[in-house]
This record gives C-alpha cells, sequence and structure tokens, in this order.
C-alpha cells in the first residue's frame, strides 16, 4: 500500500478514470445550479442529476469528477457530530466516476477493483476488502465471486433493513419516484485492534470496517405507484470520500489525523497561540474553514435565512471553539491563508478570492463579538429574575443557543454559579423544532416520472432571426402528451426548431407567438428540457396539432430591449472590475426587457463618484459602437483567454465566447461565456443608466440599470422633476441644491425652537396638572389624559412631572393623528409593589398597542381611542389594589 497525501489521491483517482476513457468534469458550485430540492450540493450525481434522468445530454457518456460537497443544513446535516467523531465533516470531496448508459455492473466493479489493489495505483491489500450486495442482486454477487476471485464469506448480501421494499443500505433512491437501483459497497477492515465488526452483524455501527466506496446500479425507474419499470439505459454513479480513502491511504484510522487536517489545526493552532493536541475544538475549526471558504466561494454569504442562515451557523460555531481554546478576538478570517494553501492548486478559486473570503469571515465574528455581547446581558438579565434553586426555561436556553451562539454548556456554566439549573427538556422541543423547519427546508417530493422526458434536440433559430417556419414535435398538457390543444387550453409546445430564446444565464425566456393555419398560440415563457427548447403558454384561438407545421415569431420589441440589457451587463460586469477591483465577481443577474439587475460580490460601500465613474465607462463603450463578437471553442481555449462564466452556470466542453468593446490596447473591453441574446454592436444599447445601488447581503452589492428609451424615460423624468423644482423655488438649476440645503437647515432650526416651546409648555402644564394628583394610602398618583402631544413631546411632559411628582406614580395619554400615546413612572420605592413596564402592558392589551419598558418608566402606542377612559378607569382600580 502507497503513502499518499490527499492531493495525490485525488489525483490519482481523475488519472485513473481518464485513461479509461473517462471525461474529467470540474466540480459544480456548492449551490445547486436551477436545483430548488437542494440546499447544498452533496452528492457528486447531483449536477449529473438531469442527465440521469433523460432531460440532458452530454458529449460524453463516460465521466469523472471529484465534487465539493456540504452536509450541513436541511435533510443532510452532520454539523453536531463534526469535531467529536472520526469521520464527520460538514465539507467533505466526493470522488466519483459514472456511466451514461455506457458500462455497467461488470465494468464498473472491476474499475473500483483496479484502482483500489494495482500496484499502479492505490495498491491496498485485497485481504482487508469486503464488499456488500443487494440481496437480490445475483449479477452483482457473481461478478464479484467470478471475476474478482472473492470468497463467500467476503460478499455479503443486505436486504431490506430499513424497515420496508427497497428500503436497505444497498439500494440506492434519487427521491419516492425516478431512477434507482441496487448497489454494492466495498469496506475497508482497519484491523482486529479496533472494535467492530461485518455489515449486517450487531457490531455493524463499529470503527473496524468502514465503507470506503459505493457502487449504485440505476436500472430501474420507480413509479408512484412503488413498481419498478426497467430503464432503457441503465447507469452507473458511484462515490468515494476522499478524505475517508486518504486516511487509509495515510496508515491512521480517523479523517483528522491526514496531511489537510493535520496541516491546518497546527495552523489554527499558531494563530491561537496553543498546541495543536488534537483537541476537538480544533478540529471543528479545521473542518469548518473548508466549508465557509468554499461556501463564500461560491456565493453563499451569511444571513438569518437558507444556506446564508447556515453559514453564519458554522462560522459562529467555529468562533465559540476558538474561544473555548483562548481566543479574545477575531481570528477564524486568518485560516483562509492557510486553507488556500492546502486546496487552491485544486481549486484556484480560493486563492484568486482569498481577500474577499477573509472579509466576510472577518466581518461576521466581529459582528458575532457583539451579539455575544447582548446574550450575556439578557442571560444575566433572565438569571435575575430567578432565585436560588431555580430552573431557567428551555425557551430562554434554545434562544440563547440559536440567536446568540451560547452553547448549552456555556448556559449551563454561569447559571450554575447561581444554584439555577436548566429546563433541558424543553430546550430539547425547541431543538426539535428547528430540527424539522431544517429538515423541511432541505426536503424535496418531485415526481421524475410527471417531468416532461424529451429525446430530440431544439435547434435554436433565435441568433439570427426572430422567427422562422418550423414544425410541432411535441404537445403537453399537465405534464402528459397530448395530439391536440385546442382554445383556451394551457400547455407545453416543443418545436423542431424556434426562435425563441429559453431562460438561461440571468435572462428571462422569450415571448410571442406560435401560429399555424387551424390556431394561434401565445407563447408566455421559454425554458429549457434537456436539449429541447419547450414554449409555455394557452392557445388563444382555434386548435394545433401535433406534428403540424407552424410560424413562430418573437416580439421584436422585447427582444430588442433584453439585448441592450444583456450587453449593457457585460458591459457593467467589465466596468465595475475596472473601477472597484478584480476581486468582483458576479453573483447573480436578471435581465428582462424592462431592466436589468447585477449581483457582485465587493464588501463595503460604493461611493457616488465611484458609480459616475461605472457608469461613465459602460457609456463609453456604447458611444465606440464597436460590433460585438461571438465565436465557439472548448472552454479550456475559453478559459485561457480569460473570458469569465457566469455564476452558477453550467457549461460542455464548448462554449460560446462574447467578446464587446474594446480597451485603449485594443483588447475587448468585456470577454465572457455566455449563451445568450446581444445586440450586434455595443452603440445599438443607445444609453446606460444606473437607477440604484444596494447592499443586499454581507459582501454582495446590487445595481439596477435602464438601457435605450427606458434610460433615456428615466433621465427625462429626473430632468422634469429638477424643471419643476426650479419654478417652485424660482432658482436656476445649479441654484437648486444650494437653495434646498437652506431650507433644510432652516427647517431643522424651527423645529428645534418648536421643541423647546413644546417643553416650555409642558412645564407649564406639569404645573396645571399637579392639582389632578390623588392619594391613594399615602401614594401620589396622576392619571389623566393630555390631547394634542406626540409622543416626544409627551415624555418630556411625564418627565417634568416625575420630578414634581416625589415617589409617586404619574400615568399620561395623549390622543394624538388618531393615535394613543402613553407613558407610565413610577418611583423608585415603589417598584416592588407596581412597575411601570406592567401598567403600560395592561393598557395596551386593552387599547390594541405595543409597548415596554424598565420597571421605574415605560411607554407604548395604541389606536383603540374609543376604550381610553375605560381602560384607564381599570388601571385606577388595580393601583387601588396594589398600593393600599
Amino acid at each position: 500500500m502507497k503513502n499518499m497525501k490527499l492531493n495525490e489521491v485525488r489525483q490519482a483517482f481523475i488519472d485513473f478514470f481518464a485513461s479509461k476513457q473517462h471525461t474529467p468534469v470540474p466540480s459544480s458550485s456548492l449551490v445547486p445550479h436551477n436545483d430548488p430540492t437542494l440546499l447544498f450540493t452533496n452528492a457528486g450525481m447531483n449536477q449529473f442529476k438531469d442527465t440521469f434522468l433523460g432531460l440532458e445530454k452530454r458529449d460524453y457518456s463516460r465521466a469523472v469528477s471529484a465534487q465539493k460537497c456540504v452536509r450541513a443544513g436541511g435533510k443532510h446535516n452532520d454539523l453536531d457530530n463534526v469535531g467529536y467523531t472520526a469521520r464527520h465533516h460538514t465539507f467533505f470531496e466526493m470522488l466519483g466516476n459514472f456511466s451514461f448508459g455506457d458500462y455497467f455492473k461488470k465494468d464498473a466493479i472491476n474499475f473500483a477493483w483496479e484502482f483500489l489493489t494495482s500496484p499502479n495505483w492505490l495498491a491496498l491489500p485485497k485481504e482487508r476488502l469486503y464488499v456488500t450486495v443487494y440481496h437480490t442482486d445475483d449479477e452483482a454477487y457473481q461478478i464479484w465471486q467470478n471475476d474478482i476471485g472473492l470468497t463467500a464469506d467476503r460478499i455479503i448480501r443486505i436486504g431490506d433493513n430499513k424497515g420496508g421494499l427497497y428500503q436497505s443500505d444497498n439500494f440506492w433512491m434519487m427521491g419516492d419516484t425516478g431512477p434507482c437501483g441496487p448497489c454494492t459497497e466495498i469496506f475497508y477492515d482497519h484491523g482486529d485492534h479496533i472494535w467492530g465488526g461485518l455489515p449486517g452483524t450487531p457490531e455493524e455501527d463499529g470503527d473496524r470496517y468502514i465503507e470506503i466506496w459505493n457502487c449504485v446500479f440505476m436500472q430501474f425507474n420507480r413509479q408512484k405507484d412503488g413498481s419498478m419499470d426497467l430503464l432503457p439505459k441503465p447507469s452507473v454513479d458511484t462515490g468515494m470520500g476522499l478524505e475517508r480513502i486518504s486516511s487509509i491511504m495515510q496508515g491512521v484510522h480517523g479523517n483528522y489525523e491526514i496531511d489537510i487536517f493535520v496541516n491546518l489545526m497546527n495552523a489554527a493552532a499558531k494563530i491561537l497561540g496553543i498546541n495543536n493536541e488534537q483537541q476537538a475544538s480544533l478540529k471543528v475549526i479545521a473542518d469548518h474553514i473548508r466549508a465557509v471558504g468554499f461556501l463564500i466561494a461560491d456565493g453563499v454569504h451569511p444571513s438569518n435565512e437558507g444556506r446564508g442562515y447556515v453559514l453564519r451557523r458554522i462560522i459562529r460555531r467555529a468562533v465559540r471553539h476558538g474561544n473555548k481554546l483562548g481566543a479574545d478576538s477575531a481570528f477564524f478570517y486568518q485560516m483562509v491563508a492557510a486553507l488556500a494553501q492546502e486546496m487552491g492548486q485544486a481549486y484556484p478559486q480560493l486563492v484568486e478570492q482569498q481577500s474577499h473570503i477573509e472579509a466576510v469571515i472577518k466581518k461576521e465574528e466581529e459582528q458575532f463579538a457583539k451579539t455575544l455581547a447582548q446574550g450575556l446581558r439578557l442571560l444575566s438579565g433572565e438569571l435575575d429574575k430567578l432565585a436560588d434553586g431555580a430552573v431557567l426555561d428551555g425557551e430562554t436556553v434554545f434562544k440563547l443557543y440559536d440567536t446568540y451562539g451560547f452553547p448549552v454548556d456555556l448556559t449551563a456554566d454561569i447559571a450554575r454559579e447561581r444554584d439555577i439549573s436548566l429546563d433541558e427538556a424543553g430546550f430539547e422541543a425547541q431543538m426539535q423544532i428547528q430540527r424539522e423547519r431544517a429538515r423541511d427546508a432541505g426536503k424535496f417530493d418531485l415526481d421524475y416520472t410527471s417531468i416532461i422526458k424529451i429525446d430530440a434536440a431544439t435547434q435554436f433559430l433565435g441568433y439570427d432571426s426572430l422567427a422562422s417556419e418550423t414544425t410541432i414535435v411535441g404537445l403537453y398538457k399537465d405534464g402528459q402528451p397530448q395530439q391536440t390543444l385546442s382554445e383556451g387550453e394551457q400547455g407545453v409546445i416543443v418545436l423542431a426548431a424556434t426562435p425563441f430564446y429559453a431562460e438561461g444565464g440571468g435572462q428571462v425566456g422569450e415571448t410571442g407567438e406560435i401560429s399555424s393555419q387551424s390556431g394561434v398560440f401565445a407563447v408566455e415563457d421559454t425554458k429549457k428540457s434537456g436539449q429541447a427548447i419547450i414554449h409555455y403558454g394557452t392557445v388563444k384561438m382555434g386548435e394545433l396539432s401535433n406534428q403540424q407545421p407552424v410560424a413562430a415569431q418573437v416580439i421584436d420589441d422585447v427582444r430588442r430591449a433584453s439585448a441592450k440589457n444583456h450587453s449593457a451587463t457585460h458591459l457593467l460586469h467589465a466596468a465595475l472590475r475596472a473601477v472597484l477591483g478584480d476581486g468582483v465577481s458576479q453573483k447573480g443577474s436578471l435581465v428582462s426587457s424592462e431592466v436589468l439587475r447585477f449581483d457582485f460580490s465587493y464588501d463595503g460601500a460604493i461611493d457616488t463618484n465611484q458609480l459616475i465613474q461605472i457608469e461613465r465607462l459602460v457609456n463609453e463603450q456604447i458611444q465606440k459602437n464597436t460590433p460585438v463578437h461571438s465565436e465557439y471553442m472548448d472552454i479550456k481555449t475559453a478559459t485561457s483567454q480569460g473570458a469569465m462564466a457566469l455564476f452558477g452556470e453550467k457549461y460542455g466542453n464548448t462554449v460560446r465566447v462574447l467578446t464587446m468593446g474594446e480597451k485603449q490596447d485594443k483588447s475587448p473591453f468585456s470577454i465572457e461565456l455566455c449563451g445568450g441574446l446581444h445586440v450586434n454592436r455595443t452603440g445599438d444599447i443607445g444609453l446606460f443608466k444606473i437607477t440604484s445601488e444596494s447592499g443586499i447581503a454581507a459582501g454582495i452589492r446590487r445595481i439596477e440599470a435602464l438601457t435605450g428609451m427606458g434610460a433615456i424615460r428615466h433621465v427625462q423624468a429626473g430632468d422634469a422633476v429638477l424643471g419643476s423644482l426650479a419654478n417652485n423655488l424660482k432658482a436656476k438649476r445649479d441654484e437648486i441644491l444650494p437653495r434646498i440645503t437652506g431650507l433644510s437647515d432652516k427647517q431643522r432650526e424651527l423645529e428645534k425652537q418648536l421643541e423647546q416651546l413644546t417643553q416650555k409648555l409642558a412645564s407649564l402644564e406639569a404645573k396645571s396638572l399637579m392639582d389632578k394628583v390623588v392619594h391613594i394610602g399615602d401614594v401620589p398618583v396622576l392619571i389623566t389624559t393630555i390631547n394634542g402631544l406626540d409622543a416626544k413631546a409627551l415624555r418630556s411632559l411625564a418627565d417634568d412631572i416625575k420630578s414634581k411628582l416625589h415617589n409617586g406614580v404619574a400615568v399620561l395619554a395623549s390622543v394624538h393623528d388618531d393615535k394613543i400615546a402613553l407613558t407610565a413612572s413610577v418611583g423608585k420605592e415603589l417598584i416592588n409593589k407596581v412597575k411601570a413596564g406592567d401598567i403600560i402592558k395592561q393598557l395596551c392589551e386593552q387599547l390594541d398597542g405595543k409597548g415596554g419598558g424598565k420597571p421605574d418608566f415605560a411607554q407604548g402606542g395604541a389606536s383603540n381611542i374609543t376604550q381610553l377612559e375605560t381602560a384607564l378607569a381599570m388601571l385606577q382600580e388595580t393601583l387601588q389594589s396594589k398600593l393600599n
């Protein structure tokens, strides 16, 4: 057996299958492209799902990949186990080889065995390998026995061990319906010095026999009723965890002992100023920096929902563990350099985006530091309410854990100092609710048998024309094939050739009309299904039939407007990089006939001068009116020429490269991979005008803009507003800004004077209100209504009264603009009997309002004016009972 580092194992796997005529395919993004069923990419086959379903055809039938995967949210969530087991990770790499209707069980098994055991490759000792097969899969069993030569005691049949038919460790299903089939797994024996038994035995959960390779044989298509139809082209999907096989190749038992984790843990220990003693917290930090780094590189940013929420929790979990090891300031972002050094050669985006990834993590760390302090204040406040020996409720414990990132043991330690225990059952109940939410976010229930499957590829004519004579090759209604579609029916039409652009690359699908001698179909959207282009819409007149000749017509004005916006998006991207730096990368876009929207990575705000410069650069390229060129080439050539790929898009080996604009050295201003529709010359865009710029997430900005007539109308509308202002102010246009500034300053001065007068009036009012004070026992109490004061003025009046009403209770209400403002103040010596917050709470419950505050002062607002007198009277009764 060879001793190989992780990077060497990955490359060996790819080289082996490339020698077996497999096409190396780069890892797809961790954010699944056009797949709402997944929170994150969690298996090597994700990017080939449509290929297995027959919805997409590739120009190869064999593939090999090393796929980035994350399992930290949704259905697949290993987060809580990371750092405490030998093999759980949030991020891992899945090595896979795939056959799309090419080879099947015999070749798949032979390939796996050769790579694992051949002296030319991994050279694992054969006597340490065991395999499992599905209990009815005699074909796989015989290949292992007759072709590979394994004895019967090393081939284990696994039945339906998960509670139902086909519910087995050795039967794989994509979902409740769709492609599925038996699988065979290869196990490695770590030796009898480690406890554990073979699969299927009572000791199978031990760590002696570890699964290292899974070969899935997709040969059935499961229907809704549970029946199994044979697939016309059986396929192979395999997976082997890179970290797991690397631990075997390096002669260690746990994944955290392999080279990449040792190096990352050493880096973390150095940053924290401690020794690497394989502490669990160091393992967490080393694991989490991989997940965090790759997620940010793939466009995910910390937020309070979805993928961003999972990323935020991973970062905060790492920071907590750093704090346990002594970190007292931001440290986690410093791990990015070590990550780039370890994995940057295989994944260059880590090097290219290193500064961006560091900035996002550091910002989140600093934000968490503030949140941590807030959490400590919340905990202290809740504990202050409890007596010694009491129990802190589970909801508060969970809030501290979930919102403020407090580990439960930290909460328990702080509570223990006050002889207070935790409601662990209540906490677990809240955790279970969260787990259900996470599972709901990540689960899916698609009927794969209902997806429109079209074998033929549609010829796209839209680059050269807006209209074409063609033929209907498919009609569908509710996912089912039809011979005709009649007036009023909604459905889908597939054409042999089409000028309609299907949604992709941020550009929306085109609209228009498909007509024949017998009917007219209004196209409302256009999308792709595999290699086919499908047209969604409604029959507006008559009837259309399958195989009928038709005329397809795209709406001319919409096409031209969309093309202008799409080309402007490319110029905008290049201008952003020119002004803000090469760290800018596209994170999403939307192109329609009305507007263009462009999302990009950038830390910090963009000032007005930078926006003006960006806008000017784009318009300079429009004014140059240079031709827009497109050509097809292989993806390696394209990327070597500097072509930029669109965020989240999938590309084949042959790509369309679009160049436009011209720099001073005559090189292209913009060069990108794009299959979208564009203008012929940059001058066709007409005019480019930015309408808004904003931050939409940490490290992500958004620009919205207009082109052509839309931009002209926007400029004219602004011009009309300026003209109107000039007339109203009786000023020239260049005098408008200083005139408005002067008026604004004057208004602030008048408001200040008004506030001073209001305070004087309030002081006078306070003196007169003292005549309304009554005594409950020996406590002076004032409950009264003063109309016409807003909340701020009422607060000022309340302060005056409080200074005059020593150790008393004052409750003021004011009706202003159909709203009620409320204040309550209580002398500090009385708050053991009555609290201002309770007074406001009682009033707000009766008056449909909200409010709160401290025991000695609180305020609120309400809307039910008709009940105000009744509520104040009832409050008088409440105070009678509490103060006597």
